[in-house]
C-alpha cells in the first residue's frame, strides 16, 4: 500500500502555519509498512480540490486528508470528496449528539452552520473525534481508501493513533524498520563515494544519505512481513557500511557526539574538563546537559582572553607573545592545565578564530584542539569553514569526536 497525504487549506499555502500533520501522519506510516510518496498542500477551492484528488487516485491507493471538516464554508474536504465519489453526505447522529452536549455543557450559544460537522459521507466508517467536534471519516471505494480528519493537530493526532491506524495496519500486512547511522568527521560526498556500489544496488532495504549540522546521516530501511526480519536485513547492509567507514560511525538515531562520549568516560570510570576560548563554554554545556554529567564532568574555564589563559591556565607569556593564543603550544598547555586544575582524567581545549575577521594574523577558521591525558599531551590543527556559528559548534563537535577516538583507539581525523 503507498500513500499520498493531502493537506487542505488555504492558511498552509500563505505559510501562516506549518504543514506538521503531514510529517507526523508519514512518520507513523512507516511503523505500518505504508510508503509516502507524495505530500500536497491545496488551498480551500473545489476546483483544485477534484484536481488533486483525481492526480491522487493516478499514483496512490491510500488518500489521507487533514483539514477542512470544519462548520465554516471554506470547509470543503468532505464535500469535495463525496463529490468525486458520487456519494451523499448524511448525518452521523452520534457525532450530532456530541456536538449537542458540548455546546450544553459550555452554555454557548449554537449556530446552525455547527451541525455541519455531523455530516458524513455516505457508507464511511466514521472515527470519533473525543477532542473537538468534526468526526473523522474511512471510505473504501473505487480500489482507493480514504481517510479524511481533522487538521487540529490536537484533534488529528489522537484520531489517527486511537482509530485509524489500526484499521491501517489491519489492511497491509509489511513492516517497515529504519535505522539511522550517524557520522561524523567524513563529508556526504565522500560517504557516497565509499558505498556508491551499495546505493546503486539498492531495492531493499534502501539507503538514504543526508547531511546536517556537520554530520551526516544514512537512514536504512527495510521492509518485511516479519518484523524479526526486517531488522535482520537492516544488520547485515550496516555490516557491510561498518566495514568501509565504521571509523566515522558514531551513534545511531538521536543519539549525539557528547551523549556517545558520556556513556564511553562512564564505561571506562574516566572524567574530563574543558578549556574554551573561541567556543565560550559550548563544550562544557553540551555535557552538563546530559543526565548524570557530574560522574565524569570535572569542571571547565572560559578563557577567552590571554590574561585568563595566563593567570588561570599558566600558559607561558612567552608562549602568548611568540605563538599567540591561536597556536598549537597555546592548545597544549591549555588542555593540560585544565586536567591539572580540575583533577581530571582527561583535558580538552578549543582556541581559535571563530570571526568574522582575521586573528594573530590567521584565517578565520583556523582551530587547535588540545587533548591531555596521563600519556601524552597533543594539539591538533584544523581549518574550518562558514560562518562564525558554524566554525565554534564544528570546533566542539570535532573536539567531542577527538576524546571518542582517543578512548575507542580509532584513528585520529586528517588535519
Amino acid at each position: 500500500m503507498n500513500a499520498e497525504i493531502i493537506a487542505v487549506g488555504s492558511e498552509l499555502l500563505l505559510g501562516q502555519i506549518a504543514n506538521t500533520n503531514a510529517q507526523f501522519i508519514s512518520e507513523h506510516l512507516a511503523t505500518l509498512g505504508i510508503d509516502v510518496f507524495f505530500h500536497t498542500v491545496c488551498g480551500d477551492n473545489e476546483a483544485r480540490m477534484i484536481d488533486v484528488i483525481k492526480k491522487a487516485e493516478t499514483r496512490a491507493d491510500l488518500l489521507i486528508f487533514t483539514g477542512g471538516l470544519g462548520p465554516t464554508k471554506d470547509d470543503l474536504t468532505k464535500e469535495t470528496v463525496a463529490q468525486v465519489l458520487g456519494r451523499k453526505l448524511v448525518t452521523d447522529q452520534e457525532a450530532m449528539d456530541s456536538i449537542l452536549e458540548y455546546f450544553k455543557v459550555t452554555g454557548r450559544e449554537m449556530t446552525e452552520n455547527n451541525k455541519k460537522q455531523a455530516l458524513v459521507i455516505e457508507g464511511s466508517q466514521v472515527l470519533p473525534n473525543h477532542h473537538g467536534m468534526a468526526p473523522g471519516m474511512i471510505v473504501d471505494a473505487e480500489n482507493h481508501l480514504y481517510l479524511l480528519m481533522p487538521g487540529v493537530p490536537s484533534e488529528m493526532k489522537p484520531m489517527f493513533l486511537d482509530f485509524a491506524s489500526g484499521y491501517l495496519a489491519s489492511r497491509n500486512n509489511e513492516h517497515i524498520q529504519s535505522r539511522v547511522l550517524r557520522f561524523f568527521g567524513i563529508g556526504e560526498s565522500q560517504l557516497e563515494t565509499k558505498i556508491i556500489d551499495l546505493i546503486d544496488a539498492q531495492s531493499n532495504p534502501t539507503i538514504a544519505p543526508l547531511a546536517k549540522e556537520s554530520e551526516v546521516t544514512l537512514r536504512l530501511t527495510a521492509k518485511h512481513e516479519r518484523v524479526e526480519q526486517a531488522n535482520a536485513m537492516l544488520d547485515k547492509i550496516e555490516a557491510e557500511i561498518d566495514s568501509r567507514v565504521g571509523q566515522f560511525l558514531y551513534g545511531y538515531n538521536e543519539d549525539s557526539l557528547p551523549e556517545i562520549v558520556f556513556k564511553l568516560l562512564v564505561d571506562q570510570k574516566k572524567t574530563i574538563a574543558f578549556a574554551e576560548s573561541l567556543t565560550g563554554g559550548m563544550a562544557a554545556d553540551w555535557m552538563a546537559g546530559i543526565p548524570g554529567a557530574s560522574s565524569v564532568l570535572k569542571g571547565g574555564v572560559v578563557s577567552y582572553t590571554n590574561q585568563v589563559k595566563a593567570d588561570l591556565l599558566h600558559v607561558p607569556s612567552e608562549v602568548l607573545a611568540s605563538d599567540g593564543a591561536v597556536s598549537d603550544r597555546c592548545a597544549k598547555h591549555m588542555a593540560e592545565s585544565v586536567r591539572k586544575l580540575c583533577h581530571s582524567d582527561i583535558g580538552l581545549s578549543f582556541t581559535g578564530v571563530a570571526g568574522p575577521d582575521k586573528s594573530e594574523g590567521k584565517a578565520v577558521g583556523t582551530v587547535y584542539i588540545g587533548f591531555s591525558d596521563a600519556h601524552e599531551t597533543q594539539s591538533y590543527r584544523f581549518q574550518f569553514n562558514g560562518a562564525r556559528q558554524k566554525i565554534r559548534t564544528q570546533s566542539a563537535k570535532t573536539g567531542y569526536d577527538l576524546v571518542r577516538r582517543h578512548l575507542r583507539t580509532l584513528p585520529l581525523l586528517n588535519q
